[in-house]
Parts: structure tokens; C-alpha cells; sequence
């Protein structure tokens, strides 16, 4: 007699909240660019968080960092706000993984900042969501939804 593994669907879907590093880097937009990318290098995260007070008023990443000094900058005087992305899109801590990684994906974000009300929580990173796939064993993966997003992820090259 042939026994088929039925997929437990009982199981809470994985969110960005269980994936996220509240573990975070923030500065202010005044901030120097340099002292934003000292302090990423220093923790080792990939992005900054711009706050403007109690409030997430942008995001610095390496990206912008690279593209300001690109330009020939003084990144030592320059500051934050003439190179981060402003009011950057977010997720809740309850968003499902799946969701989290189809908008960066499309957008072409790396890192996405986890905000509930206007209280911001951490952030999470592609390579925090592809992690999490990878180490989830294979029958909690779904296919399709892992096919869906493998041909979108060439776009980040």
C-alpha cells in the first residue's frame, strides 16, 4: 500500500516578523553619509534607517552609498538626505515572507523596513527571506510559489 504525505496546512505561514534583526543602524537625515556608512560597516547590516525623530523618514543602503561616492561627494559633509530613498515602503511584522519578497523584488529593494503604526520594529533583507527558504525543509516549500519568484530574482544582477 502506496502512503501520500499530505502538506500540514495548520501550520502559521512564516512572517517577516519571525525573520527580522531589530538589531538596527539609524541616523538622521543631517548625518554625514560617511558616518551612516562607518556605522553599517560596524554592525554589518546593509542598510541605515533614517529617522527623523520618532519617525522612519528614509533608508540609506549601500547602494546609495556607492552611487554618492560615485559622484565624487564629500561624503565627510554630504548629508544622508541628499542620498537616501525617502519615505521608503514598508512591511508589517505580520506579512507573510512571500509578500515580503515579491515587493522587493519588483521594486528592486534589498532591504525592507518592518513598521507597525509608526512604531518601526527592525528591518529584513533579501538574503534574510532567501535563507529562510532555503532552511525551511522541503515539503513546507511550496513550489509554486518558489518558481514564481526564482525567474524575478535574475533582475537583481
Amino acid at each position: 500500500m502506496r502512503s501520500a504525505k499530505v502538506a500540514d496546512t495548520t501550520r502559521r505561514p512564516l512572517t517577516v516578523g519571525d525573520l527580522m534583526h531589530s538589531r538596527m543602524v539609524s541616523t538622521s537625515p543631517d548625518s554625514p553619509v560617511a558616518e551612516a556608512a562607518a556605522e553599517m560597516v560596524r554592525e554589518k547590516v546593509g542598510s541605515a534607517l533614517v529617522m527623523q525623530g520618532p519617525f522612519l523618514a528614509g533608508i540609506l543602503t549601500e547602494r546609495d552609498v556607492l552611487k554618492a561616492a560615485a559622484s565624487g561627494s564629500d561624503l565627510t559633509t554630504v548629508p544622508v538626505s541628499a542620498w537616501m530613498t525617502k519615505d521608503p515602503q514598508s512591511a508589517t511584522p505580520d506579512t507573510p515572507v512571500e509578500d515580503a519578497a515579491q515587493i522587493m523584488l519588483l521594486n528592486g529593494f534589498r532591504h525592507l523596513p518592518i513598521v507597525e503604526g509608526r512604531s518601526v520594529h527592525g528591518v529584513v533583507s533579501l538574503r534574510d527571506l532567501f535563507a529562510a527558504r532555503i532552511s525551511r525543509p522541503p515539503q513546507q516549500r511550496s513550489a509554486a510559489s518558489l518558481n514564481s519568484a526564482l525567474p524575478q530574482a535574475g533582475r537583481l544582477r
